[in-house]
């Protein structure tokens, strides 16, 4: 070697430009002049810095030694200079040479990439001066003009403010030269945190200068979406739309947990942590129209914003939420917690989401993502309709063009049954157009099947060169390419669209599923009426904070009174309730031809009414028969009136024939309830004539702080006994008089369903679970159909208290 390779003071950059040129690294150092870049990393300990991202800055020294740029790289953290210094070049001493590098030129590199960083504990105002004034006297050494300066944010949020002001007011380059700031997510909890630190950044950062890190916009598959659309729009404009597909699943599922990271997590939760930023990035990407010109960013960053934009407003029923039976404890160990801390922190959950634009209106979005699933596995997956009916079997049929078969785009992120990102196309579509330069063609392992496909069914492309997700983003700042990062508009719309989903779920106790491949079908969900709901019944384990047991949980049996029991939080009990009523409806009309609906009055059943009025369209309402199982003695224009109530919350708002509605006949000979009128035994005999062998197909019941149902009360002569089918009764409370259903007549049905809501019932729930059949002393011990089916409805509250 020449004798420049022991390296004179102060000339260090160029010995190391003059060793790489006789070692055939570089052009020679006259050809060097557009700048030098000062790379700043701070948090250089850290885990994410150790993980990925010295990595990550050295594949861009390898990748753009010979751009003309030279470089300096000063790692940073709050230790003390020597232990940090140890710290942090333990670390780069372990950098990894790809495997696709020249051996000898990679060490070469690597030895100045290590000679070329160096160490500073930036702690206060003070330290940042001292960095700035060594950054400045290098240069003028070496001779160097500045280009640019980045500094790469791997600390926590709280801490960018204050750092944010260290670097404006005595950090920053001199003019002509840019600053170029990455900030790692979070950014922010909600809208509102995320509009106070961007306030408080863009004091200090003009936006041009900032660059949100969300990594999976590094993930080559991710960061192929738009290219792909760009060059494959002659296959894709005529079936990229609501009319051609059918889903979208958007999905990333980690079989690690949380434990180690609950801190965090019991701040953000996985909508926080993956959906509002990752999987919301690669929908974008999806759903957004495509820029006249895919290199402008401004053009970018203004169709993902009105994408943004375009989606439809969350609701609760919009997403679906688990929690891994371990989180409890991994939270009271990791966080001091005592036994009886509970977390409605959920650790999976699946959202549905909508486009209101032209192109996706109607289209499901599904975006999933959780901890302590079965497999890990991340993939964009856009199915498409098939219309196509094929009559040969399939043993038969050319595998290789069947139509019949599955027509799908996969953006394989990684893992999984590939390992290695992809993009899939199944062949029955079209030949893709790929980038030979940088995608392969995959052919061969045809004992490979992604979504219960053979490989062979698709067109398979893998990266020529695999890239860690930071290497790319790294290399886009370097290159200022603002279009793979989030800006503050493009931030801010993505909270202002997740922030109310948020707040409406805080306090929604998830799902527990007890992790891995034990899950089973327990966190399946489908689409019911625009909204999620899981497929398989609740788990009869609950989270319950008087429970002193290091798991959290207590048991609900699944019967209560010897009956099926069915419990839920409110809400959703109602929801579950009504899905329950439309299918007894369903299957009468199949058996019959006509559904006879059975219904209490007071406040429970309002919500359930109000539930089928507003989600329920396709129930058999021109099929279906509504009496009333009680009614108070007054007019039926009375707000007192079940009849009023029911018309108020359902009956105004659904296509039920009018001979079809049943109300009591309370109010005849302009009298209310008066014996000698014979009400009671009109409408037992409307009964007889119309419901076959007077057996209701379904009957709603409530139950009262005593223990009344319908209007049957304790200690009462009528209703209790006796086989009379309606009687008067006489009710505690005001108004006194009812008419109502017996016992004898309630007890005919094929199904009973008793409804019970609210804290203020838990004590009568409590004493009725421990009784036996007392009709005198509780009427609603007496419900008991002869040959039917009793099922109770109970909220948490009721049940628990």
């Amino acid at each position: 070697l020449p004798p420049c390779v022991t390296p004179p003071e102060p000339g260090l950059w160029m010995w190391v430009l003059c060793t790489m040129f006789f070692m055939g690294a570089l052009p020679s150092p006259a050809e060097m002049s557009q700048g030098h870049i000062s790379v700043v990393l701070l948090g250089a300990t850290g885990d994410l810095a150790k993980k990925y991202l010295w990595q990550g800055l050295f594949q861009l020294y390898m990748d753009q030694v010979s751009s003309g740029h030279s470089f300096t790289f000063h790692g940073a953290a709050l230790t003390a200079l020597e232990p940090g210094q140890k710290m942090m070049f333990d670390v780069l001493k372990k950098l990894a040479c790809p495997p696709d590098e020249a051996p000898d030129r990679c060490a070469v590199l690597k030895d100045q990439f290590l000679k070329l960083s160096q160490y500073h504990q930036l702690k206060t105002a003070e330290n940042y001066t001292v960095l700035n004034r060594e950054i400045e006297v290098l240069l003028r050494q070496e001779g160097l003009k500045e280009a640019g300066r980045i500094f790469y944010f791997s600390v926590p949020p709280f801490a960018y403010t204050e750092i944010a002001r260290h670097i404006n007011s005595s950090c920053r380059p001199p003019p002509g030269a840019w600053l170029r700031v990455v900030l790692e997510k979070p950014f922010g909890h909600d809208l509102e945190s995320a509009q106070q630190l961007a306030a408080e950044l863009t004091s200090f950062f003009r936006e041009e200068e900032m660059y949100r890190v969300d990594h999976y916009l590094g993930k080559q598959a991710v960061a192929h979406i738009l290219p792909f659309r760009d060059q494959n729009q002659e296959f894709l404009d005529p079936i990229w739309n609501r009319h051609h597909v059918e889903r979208v699943e958007i999905v990333l599922k980690e079989v690690v947990d949380a434990k180690g990271r609950t801190s965090f997590y019991e701040q953000y939760g996985v909508i926080r942590d993956v959906l509002q930023n990752h999987l919301t990035e690669a929908l974008m990407f999806l759903t957004m129209e495509l820029p006249g010109n895919l290199s402008r960013t401004e053009e970018v960053l203004q169709c993902k914003l009105q994408a943004l934009r375009s989606l439809r407003g969350l609701e609760k029923h919009s997403a679906v939420l688990g929690q891994y039976q371990a989180y409890a404890s991994h939270v009271q160990e990791e966080l001091k917690k005592g036994q009886d801390y509970v977390s409605t922190t959920p650790t999976f959950a699946g959202v549905l989401v909508q486009s209101d634009s032209l192109r996706w209106e109607g289209v499901p979005f599904l975006l999933t993502s959780g901890k302590a699933l079965d497999e890990r596995v991340g993939y964009v997956r856009v199915l498409f309709k098939n219309r196509a009916y094929c009559t040969q079997s399939e043993t038969l049929r050319d595998a290789g063009h069947s139509q019949c078969k599955a027509k799908q785009i996969i953006f394989y992120i990684g893992h999984g049954a590939l390992n290695t990102p992809a993009v899939l196309v199944s062949r029955n579509l079209f030949r893709p157009v790929m980038p030979k330069s940088s995608w392969r063609e995959v052919v061969g392992q045809p004992e490979l099947h992604v979504f219960g496909q053979p490989l062979s069914d698709y067109y398979v492309y893998s990266p020529v060169k695999e890239r860690d997700a930071y290497s790319v983003l790294i290399s886009n700042i370097y290159h200022g390419r603002k279009d793979f990062f989030i800006t503050t508009e493009n931030l801010l719309a993505s909270w202002a669209f997740w922030t109310p989903l948020l707040n409406s779920i805080s306090q929604q106790p998830p799902r527990l599923y007890p992790g891995g491949v034990e899950n089973q079908n327990l966190l399946d969900f489908e689409m019911v009426s625009g909204e999620l709901a899981f497929t398989a019944a609740e788990p009869v384990e609950l989270l319950h904070p008087d429970r002193s047991m290091p798991s959290d949980f207590k048991t609900i049996q699944s019967k209560f009174r010897q009956s099926p029991l069915v419990s839920m939080w409110s809400e959703d009990l109602i929801s579950q309730l009504a899905s329950d009523v439309e299918k007894a409806a369903n299957r009468a009309v199949a058996g019959s031809g006509q559904f006879h609906l059975a219904l209490s009055g007071g406040s429970s059943p309002v919500a359930l009414f109000q539930r089928l009025a507003r989600h329920h369209y396709a129930f058999p309402w021109r099929h279906t028969h509504i009496w009333l199982v009680d009614e108070r003695c007054v007019p039926l224009t009375d707000p007192e009136s079940n009849f009023f109530s029911l018309h108020s919350h359902l009956l105004q708002s659904i296509r039920v024939p009018y001979f079809n509605v049943h109300p009591m006949p309370v109010h005849l000979n302009q009298r209310l309830c008066v014996e000698e009128d014979g009400g009671t035994e009109l409408y037992a005999k409307e009964i007889a004539a119309l419901v076959a062998n007077s057996s209701f197909d379904l009957v709603l019941l409530g139950l009262g702080t005593d223990g009344h149902t319908a209007s049957l009360f304790p200690d009462s002569e009528d209703g209790l006994e006796g086989t009379q089918a309606v009687v008067l009764t006489e009710s505690p409370i005001k108004p006194h008089q009812r008419m109502s259903f017996s016992l004898s007549l309630i007890n005919k049905a094929r199904q009973v369903f008793v409804l019970v809501v609210g804290k203020g019932k838990h004590d009568i729930t409590t004493q009725i679970s421990r009784v036996g059949r007392q009709p005198r002393k509780w009427p609603i011990s007496g419900v008991s159909p002869s040959s039917g089916q009793l099922v109770w409805y109970v909220d948490y509250e009721a049940l628990l208290g």
